[in-house]
C-alpha cells in the first residue's frame, strides 16, 4: 500500500492505495497536539464531502486528524465512465475499507485509532486486519438490514427499488442512474447488484461468506464500540442496527438512539447525523 499526500492548509489531499485502486481522499488536522487518528468510512452513495463539516468539527472541537475518502469508480475516487466499472461493494467494504484503515496508521503514527463507520461503513470490521489495536469504533446507522425490517411504507418503495423497472435500467446503462432517478448517487452496476442481492437476503453481506467472502475475525475487533440508531432510520431501523452487534463478540459494546425531540429536531433519518444542520447530534456520537 502506498499513501501520496499534498499539503493545503488544514488539510493534506490523500491518496490510498487500495487492491487495484486509487482512492482520493483528505485528511483534516487540528491546530494543535493530535488526540486520535479517526478514519470514517462512508455510506453507500455518500461521497467524501458529505462528512466534511463533520471532519472539520471532530479536528477543531476534538483535536482528533480525521481520513475522509472516496470508495473506489464514485466521488473523487472516480477514473473512467461509470459504466465501465468493475467495482463491488465487496471491493468497497474489503478492500476499500481496509486500505484507508491500514493508511491512516502510516499517515498519523503513534496516537489511538478510532474508527467511524457510516451505515456500509460498520459492517466490515472483521475483514480488515488493521482493526487490531483500534481503540474505539462509532457505527451509525449500521445495520444486517433485510428488505422486511423496514416500516411498511419504506418497504414498498425499497421493493419497488428492487423488484421494479430499476434493475433492468441499470442493466441497460451499466450503472445506477440514481441522481436522475430521484434515488441518491449514481453507483456502479456491481454495487447496486451486491446491495440488492444483500437486501433481499437475511444475513446482507454474510450470505457470500464462502464464496466470495473470507471468513471474518472476530479477534480483530477488541475496541470499545458504540453502536448508534436513529429512531426515525426507516433504512436501517434500530433493530437491524442492534443485530450488528453479534459480528463483535469481544469488543465492548454501547447502544445509543438517536431521538430527534431529544436534540430540539424535527427528523434526523438515515444520513442526518453527519448534516451540518443536525451538528447538535455530534458530541453524542464521540464523547
Amino acid at each position: 500500500m502506498m499513501v501520496a499526500m499534498q499539503q493545503m492548509g488544514a488539510d493534506r489531499a490523500v491518496t490510498i492505495q487500495a487492491d487495484g485502486a486509487k482512492l482520493a481522499g483528505r485528511l483534516t488536522l487540528p491546530l494543535g497536539a493530535i488526540r486520535a487518528a479517526v478514519v470514517l468510512h462512508p455510506a453507500t452513495g455518500a461521497p467524501a464531502g458529505f462528512y466534511r463539516a463533520f471532519a472539520t468539527w471532530l479536528a477543531a472541537e476534538r483535536d482528533c486528524a480525521v481520513l475522509t475518502y472516496d470508495y473506489r469508480d464514485f466521488g473523487a475516487s472516480a477514473v473512467r465512465p461509470l459504466r465501465q466499472s468493475k467495482a463491488t461493494m465487496v471491493d468497497w467494504g474489503l478492500r476499500d475499507q481496509a486500505a484507508a484503515l491500514a493508511a491512516l496508521g502510516k499517515l498519523v503514527p503513534g496516537v489511538p485509532r478510532w474508527v467511524i463507520g457510516h451505515s456500509l461503513g460498520g459492517l466490515w470490521l472483521g475483514f480488515h486486519p488493521a482493526m487490531a489495536g483500534v481503540e474505539r469504533v462509532v457505527t451509525v446507522g449500521s445495520g444486517l438490514i433485510h428488505v422486511s425490517d423496514h416500516p411498511f411504507a419504506y418497504r414498498m418503495q425499497a421493493r419497488t427499488f428492487w423488484h421494479g423497472p430499476v434493475p433492468w435500467l441499470a442493466g441497460g446503462l451499466g450503472y445506477l442512474p440514481g441522481a436522475r432517478l430521484g434515488l441518491g448517487a449514481d453507483l456502479p452496476l456491481g454495487v447496486y447488484r451486491d446491495w440488492r442481492r444483500w437486501c433481499l437476503t437475511r444475513g446482507f453481506h454474510l450470505s457470500d461468506i464462502g464464496r466470495r467472502l473470507p471468513l471474518p475475525d472476530p479477534a480483530l475487533v477488541t475496541a470499545n464500540m458504540r453502536f448508534v440508531a436513529i429512531a426515525d432510520d426507516p433504512m436501517v431501523p434500530p433493530p437491524a442496527v442492534w443485530r450488528l452487534m453479534g459480528l463483535y463478540p469481544q469488543a465492548t459494546k454501547r447502544q445509543l438512539v438517536l431521538r430527534p425531540a431529544d436534540f430540539g429536531l424535527k427528523r434526523i433519518g438515515h444520513l442526518g447525523p453527519f448534516q451540518r444542520s443536525n451538528s447538535v447530534v455530534w458530541p453524542a456520537l464521540v464523547d
